[in-house]
């Protein structure tokens, strides 16, 4: 029998199309009360320290909880409107409260502390060493006011980050500028068909341009008016911030949570949050992050500065640019791109129709990692969304499948409205071994984008960066799916240490620069003509077209995050710590009323607070992992078979069952270097 509350139907799928504001409260009270009796059953004095009977009991009720909750948060990430933001942030805080009640409970720990690792599995020694280390770091070794506090803390920083997050998406929703045609001069077809279309649906005159990415980055890229640049430039980088409405200003959020967490951290015993960041990763301290992003920044600073310099002198002969200002460089270094290779991300762009990139990767991934991938159909939130299921490849017989289910996904690809910004992969439910019944979950992901729509019936266009971003999202969705692990907590991305959880999704990025896949995934969206091999060239020869100042933008995001975390105090303003790891890494600086970092939602509500670094950290172990299949591509261009099942195996099954670095030496037979990620961003 289904229950009349969608949310709490765990039979198969979630029921995402039937789900009100209004279910949110009684589900999540149910599945609380539930999740709170299990909790007293397995801490009750007689209850056996056994893992499999902690996880009976306590594990099913809390996977229940986490599921339904999931797709909530869900929701209010893709869907967001008044009333479900409402009914979200009415009962985040009892949520928060059991999570941080169950990671700190000195009963519960003591369970665990009591179990027999050589009782276990090597998937369970994992877990139960992972746990331990977890109700450490959840304050189970607290007691009396200083848990309290804890408890508090946990529950003021989920409110805090929520608020972030809404302040980041309602200031992005706000602005509006309906420009004029000749305004719009340069700006692709398109993009201006888009702008029209939008202002007519609200009876408007002119072109509507948002913040959003779609109708923003063209602009910045293409549009010859330097006015009007600089207008949605300055709408852009004040978002969120003491420059723009007050009443998205994030400002003192963000003060109020560096401090909770520096008092988190020091509740622990640790000296500062950073400390507290790096326990469950690879890095082994703070220093160690800083010393690297360091020595990385010093050898492509020459590059980057490089870079400016032909900017500059291009800017001055070719545009009648003499001084360029913030909103003048990513026009500057489209024009000058197009000038140097010969082609324009316009022109690119009619090749990527998003039907055949998506097949494209399909098979991509159907070939290397012994898969089918096919659609399949499932209740969604929004009719653009897309379901499929991926199935074991039959191990004798190449590209025919033997129906096994390996997992599903659902694609959620374009822009919207009440959808927040950026792009992500999140799970639905993970693959576990259910000990209730017996039976094997398998897994489901979401890969959302934020692609622009297709205009007069065409398919959407996506820019060449589109096509890298959705590969990377389906890195991560694989990491996830493609598990052989059987222990929820370690069972795919579970588990997997943060500095390394985007190898695969980093990993996946490179195919988008191989003609032997890309030539599969393109058709012209007019002709249906496949994209020019001497188009590609230029586009290969541009892949390292301002590498340096790239890699540069994501140390000083990286930087700026780790010490905003260790040296700096949260009782002053981070304005200044900002401009001086600016001073110190960038070789262009912003504006004074630039505040990126008021909607630097990755460590204010995203998880990855000191812990930005990750992304240049994993892209290290990314590039090394894709130099085996370089050294084993084939004669035909195509990444060997072989190479890909040994990833496969290594990384993607392995998922958080094991360290990353022995997963990293099962695959490569050593420790990673540095070398690949040079080579490949031309800087070695």
């Amino acid at each position: 029998m289904t229950s009349s509350n969608p949310l709490l139907d765990f039979t198969d799928l979630p029921r995402f199309d039937e789900v009100r504001p209004e279910h949110v409260a009684p589900a999540v009270d149910e599945l609380l009360a539930q999740a709170d009796q299990a909790l007293a059953t397995v801490t009750a004095a007689g209850f056996p320290s056994r893992w499999a009977d902690i996880a009976k009991v306590l594990e099913t009720a809390t996977e229940r909880l986490g599921r339904a909750w999931g797709v909530v948060s869900h929701l209010n990430g893709v869907a967001d409107t008044p009333e479900l933001r409402a009914a979200y942030n009415a009962v985040l805080p009892k949520v928060t409260d059991f999570w941080t009640r169950l990671g700190s409970d000195e009963r519960l720990f003591a369970k665990y502390k009591a179990i027999d690792p050589a009782t276990l599995t090597a998937e369970q020694r994992q877990a139960h060493k992972n746990a331990i280390r977890n109700f450490v770091l959840g304050g189970a070794e607290l007691a009396g006011q200083a848990k309290e506090r804890f408890a508090a803390i946990q529950e003021r920083q989920a409110e805090l980050s929520q608020k972030f997050s809404e302040n980041a998406l309602d200031a992005t929703d706000a602005f509006a500028y309906y420009a004029r045609a000749d305004e719009l001069d340069g700006v692709p077809p398109d993009v201006v068909q888009a702008a029209r279309a939008a202002a007519e649906a609200e009876g408007r005159e002119g072109f509507k341009l948002t913040l959003k990415m779609p109708s923003y980055l063209p602009v910045m890229q293409f549009a010859h008016s330097g006015a009007l640049r600089e207008r949605m430039y300055r709408a852009y980088v004040t978002r969120a911030s003491d420059q723009g409405d007050p009443k998205f200003d994030n400002t003192a959020l963000m003060r109020e949570i560096l401090a909770l967490r520096r008092e988190e951290a020091r509740l622990l015993g640790y000296a500062n949050f950073g400390e507290v960041s790096v326990v469950p990763k690879m890095a082994d301290s703070p220093q160690q992050v800083v010393t690297f992003l360091r020595d990385l920044a010093r050898r492509a600073r020459p590059y980057a500065e490089k870079d400016v310099a032909d900017m500059r002198a291009f800017a001055a002969a070719r545009l009648g640019i003499a001084d360029p200002q913030a909103w003048d460089w990513s026009y500057i270094g489209e024009k000058l791109k197009e000038e140097r290779y010969a082609f324009s991300e316009q022109e690119v762009k009619q090749y990527f129709t998003a039907p055949k990139v998506l097949a494209g990767l399909f098979k991509i991934v159907e070939t290397l990692f012994e898969v089918g991938i096919r659609r399949d159909s499932a209740p969604a939130w929004n009719p653009t969304v897309e379901f499929y299921r991926i199935e074991r490849s039959h191990p004798e017989r190449a590209g025919e499948r033997d129906g096994r289910l390996v997992g599903q996904f659902y694609l959620d690809a374009a822009a919207r409205t009440g959808k927040r910004g950026g792009a992500w992969m999140d799970d639905v439910r993970a693959r576990w071994l259910r000990p209730d019944t017996g039976a094997l979950q398998t897994p489901v992901a979401h890969l959302v984008c934020n692609f622009a729509e297709g205009v007069d019936g065409k398919p959407p266009l996506l820019m060449h960066d589109d096509v890298i971003t959705l590969f990377h999202e389906f890195g991560h969705g694989l990491h996830h799916m493609l598990t052989h692990v059987d222990e929820l907590d370690v069972s795919g991305i579970s588990g997997v240490e943060w500095d390394a959880v985007e190898l695969p999704s980093q990993f996946m990025e490179n195919f988008c620069w191989e003609w032997s896949v890309l030539r599969h995934m393109t058709a012209h969206v007019d002709t249906g003509a496949p994209l020019p091999r001497e188009l590609f060239d230029k586009m290969l020869a541009a892949k390292n077209f301002q590498s340096g100042l790239a890699t540069l933008r994501q140390i000083e995001f990286g930087l700026f995050d780790m010490l905003l975390h260790t040296q700096h105090d949260p009782a002053q303003d981070f304005m200044p710590l900002l401009q001086q790891v600016r001073a110190e890494v960038a070789v262009l600086q912003p504006p004074p009323f630039s505040r990126t970092a008021h909607t630097f939602s990755h460590i204010f509500s995203g998880g990855y607070a000191a812990g930005y670094y990750s992304y240049k950290w994993a892209e290290v172990l990314s590039a090394d992992a894709y130099a085996a299949f370089e050294e084993t591509m084939g004669s035909d261009g195509l990444p060997s078979r072989e190479t890909g099942r040994k990833y496969r195996q290594a990384i993607l099954e392995a998922g958080g069952s094991r360290p990353a670095i022995e997963s990293f030496k099962a695959f490569r037979g050593r420790e990673p270097t540095l070398d690949a990620l040079l080579r490949h961003q031309g800087m070695a």
